[in-house]
């Protein structure tokens, strides 16, 4: 395995879409939505906007579909595939949900791409509802984060996966999003490692707004194609760094004139 671990969020930066406003608007339940919104905290809003779905008769079919029309770059999807077949370790931390994570990565053939997914939990109960959770039960104490909402801090999270790759020799770290909550593990960074906000988003704007307090390299992106050929050229960059640099065969991965991805064999996973 490859010296790097490449932590992506979900919404707004592996698609192009935040999945839960794109179920609720996808399925005609926007303003009922919205009403509540100012009610309560938004995982414990999604969980009852799909018991709300589920009494209108919207099945967990309907749900499915809708998610399998988010919209995804292209060039997002090649650059998973490259990744993985550098023998990177690809994780996800989201404030989404394992139901709608899931059923996307699916419908992508993306999901065996990762080594596992942190989110709050989504299941189908045994009444055909799915029921979303929270990843940390606020109601029975806080996670002690004043930057994260109630219900997930991404940079506990982060601490998890630091702990859990200790042991295979020194990391990079490559973490990739958009929006506040990604605003605390960035911070959690080393000098080693790499952040990449999506321009113009939240977690870009924290960091410009005093950079210093950032120890990682900084390196911003705003679509999908210059997404991608950032990724890979910390990657590159991260693997010149690590003693297991050999094994990963950057040079196999050429990046087209026109900035795009070239031709790359991929590594399939198992």
């Amino acid at each position: 395995m490859a010296g790097v671990v490449v932590v992506f969020d979900f919404d707004k930066t592996i698609i192009d879409c935040d999945s839960d406003n794109w179920v609720i608007d996808a399925l005609g339940f926007t303003e009922l939505f919205e009403e509540l919104l100012p009610t309560m905290p938004w995982n414990s809003l999604m969980d009852k906007m799909m018991t709300a779905l589920h009494m209108h008769g919207i099945t967990i079919s309907d749900i499915e579909e809708s998610l399998k029309g988010a919209p995804i770059d292209p060039n997002v999807i090649t650059m998973i595939k490259a990744a993985y077949a550098l023998g990177c370790d690809l994780r996800i931390v989201s404030d989404a949900n394992q139901f709608f994570i899931e059923t996307i990565l699916r419908h992508h053939g993306l999901k065996e791409y990762f080594t596992e997914i942190n989110t709050n939990p989504g299941f189908v109960d045994s009444e055909g509802r799915l029921r979303i959770l929270p990843y940390h039960d606020f109601h029975k104490s806080s996670h002690g984060c004043d930057l994260c909402p109630p219900n997930m801090c991404k940079s506990k999270i982060l601490e998890k996966i630091k702990a859990s790759v200790s042991d295979d020799g020194k990391k990079h770290f490559i973490y990739l999003g958009d929006g506040k909550g990604d605003y605390c593990p960035s911070l959690r960074l080393g000098e080693s490692d790499f952040v990449m906000p999506r321009k113009n988003y939240p977690l870009w704007e924290l960091i410009n707004s005093n950079p210093h307090l950032l120890k990682a390299e900084v390196h911003e992106w705003l679509y999908g194609e210059d997404q991608a050929k950032t990724l890979l050229q910390l990657i590159h960059r991260a693997a010149e760094c690590s003693a297991l640099a050999a094994d990963c065969k950057f040079g196999s991965i050429p990046l087209s004139q026109n900035g795009g991805l070239g031709h790359l064999a991929v590594r399939v996973p198992n």
